[in-house]
């Protein structure tokens, strides 16, 4: 779940899709003087920042995303109900033409980033670049180690303008249900140029002709350039902010400050500072009530619930659906256990108690909960229980103990170690590999608790391979086609590298068509088709559980992958 266009998952680290920047609307704002010095701080979860370039597949998370939305602006951002909005302070968009798909974008004559210089048809170029699997090496690699790697066979010329100007078309090849979240502006292109010892008419100019010789040093300093140690804070000339906040420094472990941007061409932020706190969720509630944290974002859990009930007028909770879902996902990397062997991923499945772990974990938060049993829609939409009727028999509802015993038997397989591989620590995630570790140890598994803290680093477990089962969630948006950037073979979030010719071509189907007829039969399609591989299981949709000091104002709870964090810019102290 941003979704470059990736998913409306961004993983909620890990959750994707093309992320559109969370700037508060104009209509979002509160009123008060944002003339005083105010500080704010929030915490979203424990895990520290990674890089100014939040677009790779290591740093694509919606904690690395609650601070690089806030410097980084689009042309449309998700509002509190998963709608997509126009963000006209960057800009405007105009259809032109329905067949081909053409999409006309006017930048505005005072947006520029906070060095001062103008934002450019040529950020547009460099975004299309960077998202353009055609874009290679001599291996056939992709030059950019991006996220979202098909704006290139999406939008096969690029943007068409004057590399300097405000003004440009893009025409798509095929129609694109979700054109409005593309991301068409992502990093500077002056600082990338520059890096690479080009000017910026060089560096657009070769991105355009698919020069990949030309822009090996470019995609170097994309790839690497703003990756530094942790709390190392890149010079302030290489991260400008199109966003209403900048960089101001990074302590490793602890925390991110934010400054209010005073280039920034759009409303002002109502808070002068904003401190990204790095805490453990065990830990949140009790640094709001000491006043060390003034917004968390805690896992929901019975506990957390009843410590924030506890602090009475202390405290404000918002809660309510979101569009973020826990899973646990099958690794089919070679020589895996469950790679190759259908069978055991059904004994598995088997045994797995998923309404255990709602009853236990989720209902005391959310008494309507239910177990999920789809990927694209959640319980609470209306196609929910059409899409279910046409992909799942409810083969999984029930623990079968002896089933899945015969099974594991039947491979040779008693005894064999299932590591539960999480981002830790994690309460609830704890909770659930121990639940499902007493169920499937009696059906033959050795459950193995997996969860460290470098999971989804750089380098981690995750991306090794070392886990034979992933227990994560991803946090969606409003995407139509966020899906495919996970299911689809490889694709760049398709982590556990499965792979299915007639899953990717429903997805290609789907997300090639305006029609949501279309979209609702492939969504069918492609449900059956992962539920009769066992690409993963799903198991909930996440209740929100977020809280503030009582003395903030602006605050509002948001359905999808950005969560409370995704107006901070409006957020201000009650006088």
């Amino acid at each position: 779940m941003r979704l470059r266009r990736v998913s409306a998952a961004i993983a909620s680290v890990a959750a994707v899709g093309i992320v559109l920047a969370a700037c508060a609307p104009p209509e979002g704002e509160v009123e008060g003087d944002s003339s005083s010095s105010t500080s704010v701080s929030a915490s979203v979860g424990p895990n520290d920042f990674i890089s100014y370039n939040g677009f790779t597949p290591e740093t694509y998370s919606t904690y690395n995303s609650a601070i690089t939305d806030r410097i980084k602006a689009s042309f449309f951002y998700f509002d509190a109900k998963g709608a997509v909005q126009p963000y006209e302070e960057l800009g405007t968009a105009e259809v032109l033409s329905d067949e081909p798909l053409t999409i006309e974008f006017t930048i505005a004559d005072d947006a520029v980033w906070s060095d001062g210089e103008p934002i450019t048809v040529a950020d547009a170029v460099l975004a299309w670049g960077i998202q353009n699997v055609n874009i290679a090496d001599a291996e056939g690699a992709p030059l950019f180690n991006s996220v979202s790697q098909d704006l290139g066979d999406t939008i096969p010329a690029g943007p068409e303008g004057d590399f300097d100007g405000k003004t440009f078309t893009v025409q798509y090849a095929n129609p694109d249900p979700d054109w409005k979240i593309q991301t068409y502006l992502l990093d500077p292109a002056h600082v990338v140029a520059e890096q690479a010892g080009m000017s910026v008419e060089e560096l657009t100019e070769a991105i355009l002709a698919k020069d990949a010789t030309a822009l090996a040093d470019a995609a170097e300093f994309w790839n690497t350039g703003w990756m530094t140690e942790p709390g190392t804070v890149p010079e302030e000339s290489l991260i400008p902010s199109s966003g209403p906040y900048k960089i101001d420094s990074w302590q490793a472990g602890e925390s991110v400050t934010l400054v209010a941007n005073d280039e920034f061409y759009g409303p002002k932020p109502e808070t002068d500072q904003l401190v990204i706190r790095f805490v453990a969720q065990d830990a949140m509630v009790q640094a709001l009530d000491n006043g060390d944290l003034d917004v968390i974002s805690p896992q929901p859990t019975v506990d957390t619930l009843s410590q924030l009930e506890d602090l009475g007028d202390k405290a404000t909770i918002y809660d309510g659906d979101t569009l973020t879902w826990e899973h646990l996902d099958f690794n089919f990397m070679p020589g895996a256990v469950f790679s190759d062997n259908l069978e055991l991923r059904k004994a598995f499945a088997m045994c797995v108690p998923r309404q255990q772990i709602v009853d236990n974990l989720i209902k005391p938060i959310n008494p309507n909960a239910e177990v999920m049993n789809a990927r694209e829609v959640f319980p609470f939409q209306d196609t929910y229980q059409e899409v279910l009727d046409a992909s799942y028999d409810g083969a999984y509802d029930e623990v079968d103990i002896e089933g899945a015993k015969a099974i594991v038997e039947e491979q040779v397989a008693t005894g064999t170690e299932i590591r539960i591989g999480y981002s830790a620590p994690n309460p609830r995630r704890t909770e659930e590999v121990a639940i499902i570790k007493s169920s499937c140890d009696k059906a033959g598994f050795n459950i193995v608790d997996a969860g460290n803290e470098d999971f989804f680093a750089p380098g981690g477990t995750q991306e090794r391979g070392d886990y034979e089962v992933a227990l994560f969630a991803w946090a969606g948006s409003g995407q139509i086609t966020s899906g495919q950037n996970i299911y689809a073979t490889g694709k760049p979030q398709n982590y556990g590298q499965y792979s299915n010719p007639e899953v990717d071509a429903a997805w290609t189907t789907l997300a090639t068509s305006m029609d949501p007829n279309v979209h609702l039969e492939q969504t069918k399609v492609i449900e059956k088709l992962l539920w009769d591989d066992l690409f993963g299981i799903p198991v909930f949709a996440h209740p929100s559980l977020d809280a503030s000091s009582s003395d903030l104002e602006g605050l509002e709870h948001n359905v999808t992958q950005q969560g409370i964090i995704w107006n901070a810019e409006a957020w201000q102290r009650a006088e």
